[in-house]
């Protein structure tokens, strides 16, 4: 018996009754587990991410949406779940795979379990899953369509439904995780206010583009100095530029951004008239609207720990990653200069151009290392510069 530090009395139970479940994959894999958190069927595509921390971090980031997670650190939920650290209003992933849930977490910032977390969104979490074989298989094979079901009784209908799932290949996924409505992000968080048709002198104003942005994005651009106006992802570059900015940032996402051309549209219209930032997703819009193209990677880039050089400075730096696709390098030669490149697979990181920046990886981290936070204030710099000189 002991205490949690919610004040709650557990009691360390000596067998485990969690209904079975299982995840099936599209090449007839089956691996069998518990359901720790939800009920039903979920389908998606099934990608591993090697952070040892920050779970809630990747449960809130919706450039997840369309994916199951595999956690490869093998204990999970050891620290709750707290009001602080959420990347968006909710869950947008499709599951939850882990090797141990801890189901009696410690921590003075927790106010729920994440059992409860996922459950209150309706999500499925599973543990007692080989993650390592797991692991493995993906990154042999490649990410793979899979199904969770904690009614696991007919294995040939499952995986029927899985191999009849489509992907993320083609799909966009942005019209679901973009906001309806433009709003006003201040003192760190969404405001009812209405967005103020002037903007101040003192602040630059940055209109984010939300294909599904993570509000670190937004905390770090308000901690340099900015004013920040979000506006829905189907946002036309007329609209945008109704506002005035000084700047324009692309944000992440999930899904295939070859199935975004609304975005890349208005991304064309604004190239050239302001400094244009570019985060993931971001960074795939702006390398399709000076004329590239971009590829899905094998098991993409998921994870905490991923070198990136800079090529300006020779500095390799630590990044958080979160992306499927890349751009491809020789699509963009001559229309934009590399300036980051991943040491791990050779892929490009990063873009620059005359007004416009862009970076595969995520400098905001949450979680990861803050090696990169830097490029916020680079982009303020760039917008200072801007109005003070004739682009």
């Amino acid at each position: 018996m002991w205490q949690n530090s919610l004040g709650e009395t557990k009691f360390m139970p000596l067998l485990r009754n969690d209904r079975k479940a299982i995840l099936a994959l599209e090449d007839g894999s089956v691996f069998e587990g518990f359901a720790f958190a939800g009920d039903g069927e979920s389908l998606g595509e099934v990608v591993f991410n090697t952070a040892m921390t920050g779970y809630q971090e990747v449960l809130t980031d919706p450039s997840y949406k369309g994916q199951m997670v595999v956690m490869t650190y093998p204990l999970v939920g050891n620290y709750g779940v707290n009001d602080e650290d959420m990347e968006s209003a909710g869950l947008h992933l499709e599951g939850f795979i882990i090797k141990e849930y801890q189901p009696h977490p410690s921590n003075w910032r927790m106010t729920k379990t994440l059992k409860t977390f996922l459950e209150n969104a309706g999500k499925i979490g599973i543990d007692g899953i080989d993650t390592r074989a797991l692991t493995r298989k993906l990154r042999l094979s490649g990410a793979m369509k899979g199904i969770l079901s904690t009614h696991p009784s007919k294995i040939d209908e499952l995986l029927e439904k899985v191999r009849a799932y489509p992907g993320l290949v083609g799909r966009d996924l942005v019209r679901e995780v973009s906001c309806d409505h433009p709003y006003l992000w201040k003192n760190g968080a969404v405001q009812a206010s209405a967005i103020p048709k002037k903007k101040t002198a003192a602040q630059p104003r940055v209109v984010v583009l939300d294909c599904g942005v993570k509000y670190n994005i937004l905390r770090l651009l308000e901690q340099n100095g900015c004013e920040v106006v979000v506006v829905p992802a189907a946002s036309t570059g007329a609209q945008i530029l109704s506002y005035a900015p000084d700047g324009v940032l692309l944000s992440n996402g999930p899904g295939d951004p070859s199935a975004l051309p609304y975005i890349v549209e208005a991304a064309r219209d604004i190239i050239g008239k302001m400094p244009v930032f570019g985060i993931c997703l971001g960074h795939q819009i702006i390398g399709q609207a000076v004329g590239g193209a971009t590829e899905k990677l094998k098991f993409g880039h998921h994870g905490i720990n991923q070198p990136v050089k800079n090529l300006d400075t020779g500095r390799v730096e630590i990044t958080s990653q979160n992306h499927g696709f890349v751009v491809v390098p020789e699509s963009v030669e001559g229309k934009a200069q590399k300036s980051f490149t991943n040491l791990n697979d050779h892929t490009s990181e990063g873009m620059k151009l005359a007004n416009a920046m862009s970076v595969q990886y995520h400098p905001e981290a949450a979680p990861g290392p803050r090696d990169t936070e830097y490029l916020f204030a680079d982009f303020v710099a760039r917008m200072k510069f801007s109005k003070e000189n004739v682009l």
